[in-house]
């Protein structure tokens, strides 16, 4: 019983953490990187995803650390309910 448990326990706490991945996309088509939630598909337009980040300010780090991607995130990128894990 404790063996079931445990297993429950650990099942709870991955599906937990990865509800809150973020990855960064590159996008030829526009020029620029944007953060996403769900695991991209690397096709067509969108030629690089990296990531999972944990939260939102680790993908934006990442942003600023991959060459391709302007220094700044565009003025249309979505904001989220997330702001609040600075």
């Amino acid at each position: 019983m404790m063996r079931i448990g445990l297993a429950l326990f650990g099942l709870i706490l991955m599906t937990g953490s990865s509800l809150a991945n973020y990855w960064v996309v590159g996008n030829r088509k526009t020029g620029r990187c944007d953060i996403v939630r769900s695991n991209p598909v690397i096709d067509g337009d969108i030629f690089f995803g990296d990531g999972p980040y944990s939260s939102k300010k680790s993908a934006k780090i990442a942003v600023s650390t991959i060459s391709f991607c302007p220094k700044d995130l565009p003025k249309d990128q979505p904001k989220d309910q997330d702001e609040s894990e600075k």
